[in-house]
């Protein structure tokens, strides 16, 4: 099985702090569907120093990750 940390994109990530908030200001307003992802406590750790680093929640840098995995996604296909 191949996890993304695995993929050598994942260290190149980098975010704008302005464009992170003006997204967690959006998603705010958006209407969004709840959902449960189990994760490993390590993999939780680590997004929470992330997200603290960036200055936003982790459960808002957990759906940027996945809303921009999904857009690679549809690029790649």
């Amino acid at each position: 099985m191949t996890y993304v940390k695995s993929d050598p994109e994942y260290d190149e990530v980098t975010y704008n702090r302005t464009w992170a908030r003006a997204a967690t200001r959006r998603l705010k307003k958006a209407r969004k569907t709840p959902t449960s992802v189990a994760l490993d406590p390590k993999t939780i750790a680590q997004l929470r120093r992330e997200a603290v680093a960036r200055g936003i929640p982790y459960q808002v840098l957990m759906r940027m990750l996945i809303v921009e995995g999904l857009g690679r996604l549809k690029k790649a296909s």
